[in-house]
């Protein structure tokens, strides 16, 4: 797949984007308001996708875009543009909206924002998507058990690792656990026989 067919590309490009116009809407007042994701939920539905486009300084643009292109290129192969797209967009949403959920159940609620969800659902997928780990995984045998507990171990290896202030720990690891689930199903992974021009 050429750069400019690249959803990985692509979806760095809008990140870059959307901090562009979060710089202009910062002189005018209005950035909280336009993206991040915060209770009420429903209160301001659009923030539940620009949240997971949007980052709060350059260092976070960066780390996550370093990220999201050391892995995206890898998992892209496997799928489609719209399929990619789409899977970077639910995963992020579903780990603001439990970040969020989470955060108001055990203190103050919060604002949230940032593609490190999406990016860690793609990492998830890269680890449980492979033909080696499914090999792993059907020799384990057929209970559910192992690999479930094996999995809520990686989740939990993950959060623990990504620790820091002002870290959306539970959004790291929902992403990665939503990951390693679609991972695990290959619901990315496109028919191989697929030529480029049906994978856009």
């Amino acid at each position: 797949m050429v750069l400019r067919e690249s959803p990985t590309v692509e979806t760095l490009t809008v990140l870059l984007v959307v901090f562009l116009a979060q710089s202009v809407a910062a002189v005018v007042g209005v950035e909280g308001y336009l993206f991040a994701l915060a209770p009420p939920l429903l209160a301001r539905p659009w923030t539940l996708v620009t949240n997971v486009y949007a980052h709060g300084s350059v260092p976070h643009l960066v780390g996550n875009g370093v990220a999201l292109g050391a892995i995206g290129l890898a998992v892209e192969r496997a799928t489609t543009r719209v399929r990619f797209h789409v899977f970077f967009l639910l995963t992020g949403v579903l780990a603001a909206v439990v970040q969020v959920l989470i955060d108001g159940l055990v203190g103050a609620p919060t604002a949230v924002l940032g593609a490190s969800g999406a990016v860690f659902g793609l990492v998830g997928y890269a680890v449980t998507g492979n033909a080696l780990v499914h090999r792993l995984v059907r020799r384990l045998g057929p209970g559910r058990a192992t690999p479930l507990a094996v999995g809520a171990f990686v989740v939990g290896a993950v959060v623990l690792v990504t620790a820091a202030p002002n870290v959306a720990l539970v959004a790291h690891g929902v992403g990665f656990g939503a990951g390693l689930m679609a991972g695990h199903r290959r619901t990315l992974h496109a028919g191989s026989g697929r030529r480029l021009a049906d994978r856009r």
